[in-house]
This record gives structure tokens, sequence and C-alpha cells, in this order.
């Protein structure tokens, strides 16, 4: 924003516009982003409410350079023909008509720059604040709430949650007799029986026990399962052929 360079009138409006779109688009981003925040467990953190009030000044930081640029394009001495009985400008006109605003439209432009200079400074305050109220958290938290909260699934188990997340229903069985009971993903995805009931044991999944499981009880996913899917999925583990190959190696070379 700060290299723009324009001439008063249709250049001018074809430089600044797309500026003032993207001012309006952060603005909306920014937004979401302080809803997010609030809706998330962050605010359970020790001085989160430092972080949201910061992400509302950004969201109205970057609303007030959407404005300034709006005052630049109002500012803008636009060409068009004069109603009917006025004369039409000369090029005096247009040049007195330019020269008064430049400095106004150039003012409006260093507001917008001012506002999101603020923006930038306090993304990066905001960043580091919420990594380091995170990680104090993290830190002051009970061993034992530590190890619940820690990568406890398998990557099987991690896959079939993120199914369930997209939808999925608990069927009793009417062709193969009832009392057997399947997992359908809306996805598609195959998901056994033992994986559910793994996941139910731990509280990441629940089901609707209003319905009967002839038509389908819907899987949820509750909040431990969701903060579970915010984790990383888990590596699979070296099998154990291939974990005890190299002791095999050697008990061989022993014998020789």
């Amino acid at each position: 924003m700060r290299d723009v360079s324009y001439t008063p009138g249709t250049d001018a409006l074809r430089h600044i516009s797309p500026l003032l779109l993207q001012a309006q688009d952060l603005t909306a981003t920014a937004l979401v982003r302080l809803t997010a925040l609030d809706n998330s467990t962050y605010t359970s953190v020790a001085g989160s409410r430092a972080g949201l009030e910061l992400m509302a000044s950004l969201v109205s930081s970057l609303s007030l350079a959407a404005t300034d640029l709006a005052h630049v394009v109002l500012a803008n001495p636009l060409e068009g023909a004069q109603f009917a009985g006025y004369p039409a400008d000369d090029e005096a006109v247009r040049t007195v008509r330019h020269a008064e605003a430049i400095p106004q439209m150039n003012g409006h432009l260093d507001d917008a720059v001012h506002q999101l200079d603020l923006c930038a400074t306090g993304c990066h305050y905001l960043a580091h604040g919420i990594t380091d109220e995170l990680a104090t958290a993290q830190e002051h938290k009970p061993p034992a709430v530590q190890q619940t909260t820690g990568p406890t699934l398998t990557p099987a188990q991690y896959d079939a949650l993120t199914a369930l997340n997209s939808g999925g229903r608990l069927y009793e069985s009417t062709t193969r007799g009832l009392g057997v009971t399947r997992v359908a993903t809306d996805d598609g995805t195959r998901v056994t029986i033992a994986t559910f009931r793994a996941l139910a044991k731990r509280g990441l999944v629940t089901r609707d026990t209003r319905t009967y499981l002839t038509t389908g009880q819907k899987i949820t996913v509750t909040e431990q399962g969701q903060q579970a899917l915010a984790r990383p999925r888990p590596h699979a583990a070296l099998s154990t052929a291939v974990a005890t190959q190299p002791k095999a190696r050697v008990a061989q070379g022993a014998h020789r």
C-alpha cells in the first residue's frame, strides 16, 4: 500500500478498489478468528482475556483501515458529465480539483497504512501470547491430566474417529440376526465394532440411545474426541517381526 501510485480519477479508483476489498476480507477473517477463540477452550486459560481483547482491537483496526480506503474513494475526483445547463469542466478546473483532492486522498491512505501497521504488530504479540499462555497452562496441569490429554490413540482409532466426525450410525443387523452390531460412516470408511467400543470406552464418541439400533443410532464425537482429533495423527509402531529381526540375526550368528 505504501508503494501504490495513482492519478486522481479512474486510475485511482482502479488502484484503490482492490486494496479496499482486501481490507474488508481481512476484517471478516479477523472476526471469524475472534469468534473461534471465544468459543474455544482458550477462554479458560489464564491471560486469555487480554488475548481476546487484542483480537477484538485487530478487528477494529482492520475495519478502520477499510473505512480510510473508502474515504480515499470518496475524495477521488471522478470524471462525469454535468447536468444540462452547467458548463463542462475545462482542463484548468480539472487541475484544481485534482490538486485539492490529492492531499486528502494521501492523508486517508496514510491513516490506512497506520491502522494496518498496528494490526501487524498486534498479530505478532497475539501469536506469541497465545503460544506462551497455552504452554504455561500445559506446564501447570497435574501429571494425571497431562497423561490423559496425551496422544493415546492408534492410527486406526484416529482414522475411525475422523470418519465418525463426518457422520456415522450404529446399527443392529437384521440380515445376519439380531444382536450383531455394525458401524456405518457417511464417507464409507470401515470402522469395526471393536474400534467403536474402544473409542466409546474412552469417552471420545457417544451414540443416541433414544432411537432403536435397527433404525440406526447417530454417533457423535464428544469434546474429548475433538481434542484428540486436534492432535497430529499417531504414527504406526514397528511390527514385532521387524522389531525382533536384528536380534534373531545376532542369535543365529552366536550359534555359528
